[in-house]
C-alpha cells in the first residue's frame, strides 16, 4: 500500500495579508485579470484588498465580473477570451467555488484553443496562465485544488476539469471576507466542507496524510456547528471555518469526492439547490448506509470527527439545514441513474448501487 500527497499552493493566511504580502504577486506578470461575481468581493473588501495589492507594486488590472452560480462552459470561454484581449498574464480569482472554477478553466483556455467537446478530455496541453485564490467562503477549498467544476448542459450535471495546471500558485486566506456572510450562504458552504472532508476519509485514495488533515477539518467543523445554527460566531470561529475549508480542499485534492457529489450535483443541476446544501442534504443518511456496510470504517469516521455516532452527524445537519426539498419517485430515478454513472462512484471505498443510491435520496430527501 503506498501513499502519495502533493500540494502545490503556497497558503498564506491571517487579518490583511494581501497587503502585507502584496509583493508575492509580482513575479507573476505585468497585467492581472481579476475573476469574481457581480457583487460579493466589492461589498466583502476583497476587490478592494486585491486592486491595492496590485497597485501598489505597478501592476495594471482588469476585471471580469460575469461570473454567476454555478459558472457554465460557455462562462468558462468567454473568461478565457476576455483574458487574451486584455494581455493577462495571470489570474486572481476573488469568491467562493464559482469565481474560483470559473477562473480555473479561464487560465487553461487564455492558452490553448480547446473545443468544448474536448474541454472534459483531460488533454490540455503544459501551460495555463497563473491563479492566485482569494477565497470568501468557507466550503469550497477550490484554493487548493486542481479541480474546475463547471455546469454541462450537454451532460445536465456538472463536470469536473482536472489538472495540475490549475493548482493556484497562491491562496490568501483572510477571514474577514466571510463574516458578513449571510447564515443561509455561511451554513451551505461550511456543510460543501464538512462533506469534502468525511469524503475525502470514504474515497480508495484515502491515506494517511489525508486523512489526518480530514479529521482536523470536520473535528473544527462539528465544534462549530451549533453557533453556527444560531449565526453567532466568534472572529476566531470564522478563522477556524475558513482554514478548515482549506485542510478539506487538501483533502479532496489528493481524494477525490464520492458519489455524494455526484447525486448533490443533480440537485443543483435540476432543482437549483445550492452545491454544499445538496451535499449536507445526502451526507448523513450515506454515512448510515456505510455503517451498515462497513462499520469499522463508519465508527473510524465518526471517531476522527469527535462525533458520537453518525446519528449525531445527521441529526447536526438536518438542524443547520432545515426542511428538505422533496423529490418525485421520477426524479429520484432520473437522478440515481445518472448518479450510477459517474466518475465518483470508483472512488467509493464502499461500493453502491443504482438501487441503494435511490434509498439514499428518498431517505435524505423526505421529511
Amino acid at each position: 500500500m503506498y501513499n502519495n500527497y502533493l500540494m502545490p499552493t503556497r497558503i498564506i493566511s491571517g487579518d490583511g495579508c494581501i497587503n502585507a504580502f502584496a509583493s508575492e504577486l509580482k513575479p507573476f506578470g505585468k497585467t492581472a485579470m481579476l475573476v469574481t461575481g457581480s457583487a460579493s468581493a466589492k461589498k466583502n473588501g476583497s476587490l478592494d484588498d486585491v486592486t491595492a495589492a496590485l497597485t501598489k507594486n505597478g501592476q495594471t488590472y482588469f476585471v471580469y465580473d460575469k461570473v454567476k452560480s454555478n459558472p457554465t462552459v460557455p462562462c468558462a470561454y468567454d473568461g478565457g477570451e476576455a483574458a487574451k484581449r486584455g494581455g493577462a498574464d495571470f489570474i486572481v480569482a476573488i469568491g467562493g467555488g464559482s469565481p474560483m472554477d470559473a477562473a480555473k478553466a479561464m487560465a487553461l483556455l487564455a492558452c490553448r484553443d480547446i473545443p468544448e467537446s474536448e474541454l472534459f478530455s483531460g488533454d490540455y496541453g503544459n501551460r495555463a496562465l497563473p491563479i492566485i485564490a482569494v477565497p470568501t467562503t468557507a466550503g469550497t477549498g477550490s484554493e487548493v485544488t486542481q479541480y474546475s467544476i463547471l455546469t454541462n448542459d450537454k451532460a445536465e450535471t456538472k463536470t469536473s476539469i482536472a489538472t495540475p495546471l490549475i493548482f493556484p500558485k497562491i491562496a490568501f486566506l483572510d477571514a474577514k471576507y466571510i463574516m458578513g456572510l449571510p447564515r443561509d450562504t455561511m451554513i451551505n458552504t461550511v456543510a460543501d466542507a464538512l462533506s469534502h472532508a468525511i469524503e475525502g476519509m470514504l474515497s480508495v485514495r484515502a491515506g494517511v496524510f489525508s486523512d489526518t488533515l480530514a479529521s482536523s477539518s470536520a473535528k473544527t467543523i462539528i465544534s462549530c456547528c451549533n453557533d453556527l445554527e444560531k449565526g453567532s460566531l466568534t472572529k476566531e470561529q470564522y478563522s477556524s471555518l475558513l482554514y478548515a475549508s482549506t485542510l478539506a480542499g487538501m483533502v479532496i485534492a489528493n481524494t477525490g469526492t464520492t458519489v455524494v457529489h455526484a447525486m448533490g450535483y443533480s440537485l443543483t443541476y435540476y432543482k437549483d439547490i445550492s452545491h454544499g446544501r445538496a451535499n449536507g442534504l445526502l451526507l448523513g443518511r450515506y454515512l448510515e448506509y456505510v455503517r451498515d456496510k462497513a462499520p469499522a470504517l463508519c465508527g473510524k469516521i465518526c471517531t476522527a470527527a469527535d462525533l458520537k455516532d453518525e446519528k449525531e452527524l445527521k441529526t447536526k445537519l438536518a438542524s443547520l439545514l432545515g426542511k428538505p426539498e422533496q423529490l418525485t419517485g421520477a426524479e429520484i430515478s432520473h437522478y440515481s441513474a445518472k448518479a450510477a454513472v459517474s466518475k465518483n462512484m470508483q472512488n467509493c471505498l464502499v461500493p453502491i448501487s443504482q438501487s441503494e443510491i435511490e434509498t439514499v435520496y428518498r431517505d435524505s430527501m423526505t421529511l
